[in-house]
């Protein structure tokens, strides 16, 4: 992917492509820490050099990289070709360059496709022979940087010299371990490098997650704190579906909080703990899963138009897709956020990314399907309160999906225009949507099924069947009340009729005693 971009580019770049294309997967999954360790990890051949990339950070203006104790090792072979008393008989270079200047590394300003500087390059004083070619930044002399380590006579070991490299501007930067000669084939190199921004080791790309997080972890506490009065309050109305609601928060603030704290660890030591990030990715997967589920139920009516999800194996089904995604989620999160970019590749990824998606789709199909027959029913059994719930329902998750659509494409279009992370600054909004529009979801239920005095409202009436709502049965109450009126006065018309109709020479009697 990295190489097609380049060539798109320009077709002098196919040097530097090669040079890149050790890491394909850079994007794709986040490097574990701010603390980069080797160990043993072997170069590969690219083009007329051999490369290992040593990392990627954003730094922002008076960063540093530090090199500790980076030792190469190479084949036993290529050190006894040597003599004991000879000097400089071997030399891996550590490259550290902004993104921006990928295309100095190399002989594309010199009209070559080579990485290293061949004899009829240094005869014509371009460059040192058997030295990767670089063309200084006019605006920053002092990168791309070249550090030179050289093995000594017979040795088979060198340690790289202990130094901290100053990052005067802000930037995407990488670092590459190169050397030219064929000889050195099959060297290793052991040790680590650890990069740190001015405020911490947390990188210039995650920073704003931090941030983020922080936010969430208080929305979801305002938002636990409203429901909790609202739940107290309306304690004797409670239906089942709110104690859904209430774990769907928890799980929520939790998550956040975990994720918070364990940004703030990084951002302080430079590494991830598992444990940390376990929990933290557990708490994102189950609180993903309750959420579909969540959506799932309501949408089938549970608690308003059905008493529960039995029948026909609807609740072994609805568990065992929210297992399924669990699962799933799972194993794409431990992969993003425990994985080394250089343990899977891109058809592993793939092949964990895939089951989310199915799944999602799953849940999207079975949630608008089961809300297009409970919002039928309800309009069959003229549930008008009801229905109207239920369409403002389905309004809000329309109109998510329809935001999920764009977004995607949209972070599509970003990764396949951004392969190289020149775009960093901005790349926090793409996991920040997600979790808001997540939140959004959340509190659009709550609104819709927060508790009250008149449960009635979406509550499932066993009594009538469910056939009634609030609104029917104040309607009914009313018609019945007038019903009730009417009778009465029919009532003492007849009374007045049926005397008229006993005595009906009563006034003649009356006359003749006057008489």
């Amino acid at each position: 992917m990295t190489t097609t971009v380049f060539e798109r580019q320009s077709r002098t770049h196919h040097a530097l492509s090669l040079f890149l294309l050790l890491s394909p997967l850079l994007l794709l999954t986040p490097i574990s820490a701010s603390i980069h360790d080797y160990s043993n990890e072997p170069f590969t051949h690219r083009s007329d050099a051999f490369f290992f990339h040593g990392g990627s950070e954003a730094l922002f203006a008076k960063s540093f990289i530090r090199f500790e104790t980076v030792t190469f090792t190479r084949p036993r072979e290529a050190a006894s070709v040597h003599g004991a008393m000879q000097q400089n008989t071997g030399l891996v270079e550590a490259i550290i360059l902004e993104v921006r200047d990928r295309n100095r590394i190399g002989g594309s300003y010199l009209k070559s496709d080579l990485l290293c500087c061949d004899p009829k390059l240094a005869k014509e004083g371009s460059c040192n022979l058997g030295e990767v070619i670089i063309e200084k930044n006019p605006d920053n002399p002092e990168f791309p940087k070249r550090i030179k380590t050289f093995f000594q006579g017979t040795e088979e070991k060198v340690q790289m010299a202990a130094q901290t490299l100053e990052v005067n501007a802000t930037g995407m930067y990488y670092l590459y371990f190169m050397f030219c000669d064929p000889l050195l084939e099959g060297t290793t190199i052991q040790g680590r490098t650890v990069w740190r921004n001015p405020r911490g080791y947390l990188t210039g790309k995650m920073a704003p997650l931090m941030t983020l997080y922080g936010f969430m972890s208080l929305a979801y506490l305002l938002l636990g704190l409203a429901w909790f009065l609202r739940f107290v309050q309306f304690w004797k109305d409670i239906i089942h579906l709110h104690y859904h609601i209430t774990a769907v928060i928890a799980l929520g603030m939790c998550e956040m909080a975990v994720w918070y704290f364990e940004y703030a660890n990084f951002n302080s030591t430079g590494a991830r703990p598992m444990g940390i990030t376990l929990w933290a990715v557990t708490f994102t997967s189950v609180k993903k899963t309750l959420s579909r589920l969540l959506l799932l139920v309501v949408s089938m009516g549970y608690g308003v138009v059905r008493p529960t999800l039995g029948g026909h194996g609807i609740a072994s089904r609805v568990l065992l897709l929210g297992l399924l995604y669990f699962v799933a989620s799972e194993a794409l999160e431990l992969l993003e956020h425990l994985g080394n970019i250089n343990d899977f590749s891109g058809k592993t990824k793939l092949l964990l990314v895939l089951p989310v998606v199915c799944l999602d789709a799953c849940f999207i199909l079975w949630i608008f399907s089961s809300l297009s027959k409970t919002l039928e029913k309800l309009q069959t059994r003229r549930n008008l309160a009801k229905l109207e719930l239920y369409r403002k329902f389905t309004n809000t998750l329309a109109v998510s999906v329809l935001l999920s659509i764009a977004w995607i494409g949209f972070e599509l279009y970003f990764n396949a225009t951004d392969p190289l992370s020149e775009l960093w600054q901005i790349a926090w909004i793409i996991p920040a949507f997600w979790s808001l529009l997540s939140y959004a979801l959340l509190v659009v239920i709550c609104v819709l099924w927060a508790p009250s005095r008149n449960p009635t409202r979406y509550a499932y009436l066993e009594e009538t069947g469910d056939d009634f709502d609030e609104e029917g049965i104040s309607l009914t109450s009313s018609v019945a009340k007038i019903s009730g009126d009417v009778a009465a006065k029919l009532d003492r018309k007849e009374r007045k009729g049926s005397s008229a109709t006993d005595h009906p020479f009563g006034e003649d009697i009356e006359e003749d005693k006057r008489e």
